[in-house]
């Protein structure tokens, strides 16, 4: 073999190498090693625990050493508040395993890994653009989430395995001219089978407004499937939402400001309020700002302990910065 052939030989050898790492990059399932620092009060300085109808029931404070680790944007519990799955807004799956102490306080995360959205081609998923997802919600085996800058609302058959599944692509509810480019379908939940919904699913913008100034939603299937809007309070956005039991819809909203920092809202709407064509108005559950701990609260789940009562918890996007941290806070339903 002359000295110009093996020459080009070795350098499409090298090319195949780096293709075939990089493939491997794409489709290998990451596995973390996830250090928690626990606290037990989130009004900082206090040892209160009630907060209206909520009890705190303690906080993790997440870190890895790995760079597409956070930004963390929504979160499901898959049993009675161990096993999770969730989505980030740079285009990643993560999943794991709540740990508990004696009293059922959250105190670390196991088996933590991490693994690239897929796109319709089988490839994952590249850019802001395409890998913004920020609603999830698991039912039935099938993971729906909501993108937003190329908006869309895809089905996923959950691979906790592989988690190589490709997307089922939805009609949008609303208007795609409506949806803003980062402030587009935040959330994405489905109501209890016995609610005034019956099992539909429900998609509600960040900050998509409509003449009035209210945000975009939409019952996605069922008898009152169909457009409605959420009231816009005190510049507040939202950020995600899940159901009560009884079929009330509980959204969390965030607001920023440059001299106060983050705050953070609960909102409780009525099940027999959400309808198409309803303007959505609820009560506040929870408020707070950086006198608590809180950060930029992104994912919101509720769930029901093996005790029958009803647990909220939520996760921060730490937006790749070093001054945010991911944090986990959970809440107990005391009513």
């Amino acid at each position: 073999m002359s000295r110009k052939r093996l020459h080009f030989s070795i350098l499409l050898m090298c090319s195949l190498a780096l293709d075939i790492s990089a493939c491997a990059s794409e489709t290998d399932v990451t596995a973390l090693d996830v250090r928690s620092a626990t606290f037990s009060q989130f009004r900082i300085g206090s040892a209160e625990t009630r907060f209206g109808p909520l009890e705190f029931v303690g906080g993790l404070e997440l870190r890895a050493s790995n760079d597409d680790f956070g930004g963390f944007s929504a979160f499901r519990y898959l049993d009675v508040g161990r096993s999770f799955v969730g989505v980030t807004d740079t285009g990643f799956w993560y999943a794991g395993t709540m740990q508990r102490d004696g009293d059922g306080r959250p105190v670390s995360v196991a088996d933590f890994r991490l693994a690239p959205i897929r796109s319709g081609e089988g490839d994952a998923v590249r850019g802001k653009r395409n890998g913004d997802a920020e609603g999830l919600d698991v039912s039935d085996g099938i993971a729906t989430i909501s993108f937003e800058r190329n908006h869309r609302i895809a089905e996923y058959a959950l691979d906790l395995d592989k988690f190589a599944s490709t997307p089922v692509t939805l009609p949008l509810p609303m208007p795609r001219h409506e949806l803003r480019t980062n402030r587009g379908i935040e959330t994405v939940a489905r109501s209890p089978a016995a609610s005034p919904l019956e099992g539909a699913r429900i998609a509600v913008s960040e900050m998509s407004l409509n003449a009035a100034g209210d945000m975009f939603g939409a019952v996605l299937e069922g008898p009152r499937k169909g457009v409605f809007y959420v009231a816009r309070r005190d510049d507040f956005d939202i950020s995600d939402g899940d159901f009560l039991p009884n079929g009330d819809l509980v959204l969390l909203e965030r607001k920023f400001r440059v001299i106060s920092g983050v705050s953070i809202r609960l909102r409780r709407i009525a099940a027999d309020d959400i309808r198409a064509g309803a303007t959505l108005q609820g009560t506040t559950m929870l408020e707070a700002d950086l006198r608590s701990q809180i950060d930029n609260m992104e994912g919101l789940d509720i769930w029901q302990a093996e005790d029958g009562s009803t647990h909220l918890s939520m996760i921060s996007d730490d937006n790749r910065s070093i001054v945010q941290r991911n944090l986990y806070l959970e809440f107990r339903l005391a009513e």
